[in-house]
């Protein structure tokens, strides 16, 4: 019998996620959190087996939530749900440690497949993930620049381009500000950009942000 968390900004979406989830005997527990902070406070007062983790949390960025979760609660899966298009997050998120991807206008049937494959010890892969999982094995040169980015990478282009400091992002992720520099080069020089405006403009045209 599991214990599953829902991490979701928004209320209606979480009692969405819940009555889903109701449906599922082999849930026993459901909790939920509406900030990043709220999720490893609980996750520090007890043991989930799953985290539902929206990609896009007020106080903190989801890659962040999932990040600092993998690396102190490694017993607890993660299933990152998100309404940006699985093209643009999906294949970062599973290098960062998740254990599937899945969009929030997905069928119902789908989540609670997805959330029994994730329970049972397995990642869960859509099909149309599946395909993007194939093109980036292939070298797909239709795959999107960021792509071509390591984990750590995306998520300083995320930050960048949502206009965040580099000394604010060094603060975040307990790393120097010269390592932020460092990351942020590769990021412009992988990506064939020049100035944190063409990130944000990349960024936008792009639905890594909103």
């Amino acid at each position: 019998m599991a214990r599953v968390m829902i991490a979701d900004d928004h209320a209606v979406v979480r009692a969405g996620l819940r009555q889903f989830l109701e449906t599922d005997q082999g849930i026993r527990e459901i909790g939920e959190a509406a900030t990043g902070r709220e999720v490893l406070e609980q996750l520090r007062l007890g043991a989930w087996d799953l985290l539902l983790l929206d990609i896009n949390m007020p106080d903190r960025s989801g890659l962040d939530v999932l990040r600092q979760v993998r690396a102190t609660h490694p017993e607890t899966r993660v299933l990152v749900l998100s309404g940006f298009p699985e093209r643009q997050y999906a294949l970062n998120v599973l290098r960062a440690g998740a254990s599937g991807f899945l969009s929030k206008e997905s069928a119902p049937e789908e989540l609670l497949k997805a959330v029994r494959t994730v329970l049972g010890g397995r990642r869960y892969v859509s099909s149309t993930l599946a395909e993007l999982l194939v093109s980036d094995l292939d070298g797909d040169a239709q795959q999107p620049l960021h792509a071509r980015l390591s984990e750590r990478e995306f998520q300083i282009l995320c930050k960048l381009a949502a206009g965040r400091a580099v000394s604010e992002i060094a603060t975040e992720l307990c790393i120097s500000v010269k390592t932020v520099s460092t990351y942020r080069t590769r990021v412009l020089q992988k990506m064939s950009l020049k100035t944190n405006a063409d990130l944000t403009a990349y960024a936008l045209h792009n639905a890594l942000i909103q």
